[in-house]
């Protein structure tokens, strides 16, 4: 059986103010990229914070591809953007990646080698001789992202990677750990972008108040309903009492301009095959269908429906 790329049992801290976080059990395989989410203050950073070995937990156990979180076998297979980070603003790109290239150990040719090619990669290029004092937040974010990924690591820890950045700069770092990904990298993604956590990972965690609420496969998640949408001519209520006799479900008319427009119809099924169904039964009718589109789930709907209604510690507590 292959070692998971971090495995965690029971992992626990406090804080003794109610904060921190308790019995947080996860297993990311080697290869996956992981979204990680919750509210602020829900203790996402924390456990970032105890997988990277900058603090140490109350109770449980954390391990890196086998190794125990914080030592120095799990560190040199780690790379990590934290979300709060600052270089001196009188160095230049270069000079900070190159300081960071003497903490992983790499020797002065290679670490040229490996900066220029980041450089290109993380969108700074030519901008790396530039003092960091001219850099706007979204730069330093790049910046802060090629340090991560200096040591060519096997996991790479992503606190908000993409919070300074415009779209199009979200964009490149997306399609970057895409690649990464595709290298087999491990990506553990801690995001409010639940965009990008749905377009870039495999599995997603939500964390509320310091513990797991749910954790599962992303398109699992997304196919957790499948609702249509349907264009129909010529309706009555007839068909809607045809289908919930047939199939038990019940249809909504969502959109009707006037009495001689065609009406749009939402409908939840059991699972996609019963669409068929429904589409025979309409036609049967003697209905004319003009347009059937499955309506996809985001995962920001999931993530609002989940803590709905729940108490979280965050900014307005």
């Amino acid at each position: 059986m292959t070692t998971p790329a971090v495995e965690t049992i029971n992992l626990s801290k406090d804080y003794g103010d109610g904060r921190g976080c308790r019995d947080v059990t996860l297993t990311i395989r080697k290869g996956e990229a992981f979204g990680f989410l919750g509210p602020n203050g829900a203790g996402k950073s924390t456990i970032v914070k105890m997988l990277t070995g900058l603090i140490t937990p109350t109770s449980g156990e954390a391990q890196i591809f086998g190794h125990a979180s914080g030592t120095m076998e799990a560190n040199r297979r780690l790379g990590y953007l934290p979300e709060l980070f600052r270089y001196p603003d009188w160095l230049t790109g270069e000079e900070v990646l190159a300081f960071h290239a003497k903490l992983c150990g790499l020797d002065r040719i290679a670490s040229r080698q490996r900066i220029h090619l980041l450089l290109d990669e993380v969108g700074i290029g030519s901008r790396g001789r530039d003092r960091l004092k001219g850099y706007s937040k979204g730069m330093q974010q790049r910046l802060g992202l090629a340090c991560a990924l200096l040591g060519n690591p096997d996991i790479v820890f992503l606190d908000e990677p993409a919070s300074a950045l415009d779209p199009v700069g979200r964009h490149e770092v997306r399609e970057l750990l895409a690649r990464l990904r595709g290298q087999g990298k491990t990506i553990f993604l801690n995001s409010h972008l639940l965009e990008d956590v749905e377009l870039l990972c495999d599995k997603v965690a939500l964390l509320n108040n310091g513990q797991v609420l749910m954790e599962g496969h992303v398109s699992d998640v997304l196919r957790s309903k499948s609702n249509w949408r349907l264009r129909v001519g010529g309706y009555t209520s007839i068909a809607a009492e045809r289908i919930k006799q047939v199939l038990g479900l019940n249809v909504v008319v969502s959109e009707q301009p006037s009495d001689d427009d065609p009406v749009w119809l939402e409908i939840e099924l059991e699972d996609d095959e019963q669409i068929g169904l429904v589409n025979y039964i309409l036609i049967e009718l003697g209905l004319t269908l003009y347009e059937v589109g499955k309506v996809t789930s985001r995962l920001d709907e999931w993530f609002l429906q989940a803590v709905s209604g729940l108490e979280h510690r965050g900014e307005r507590r």
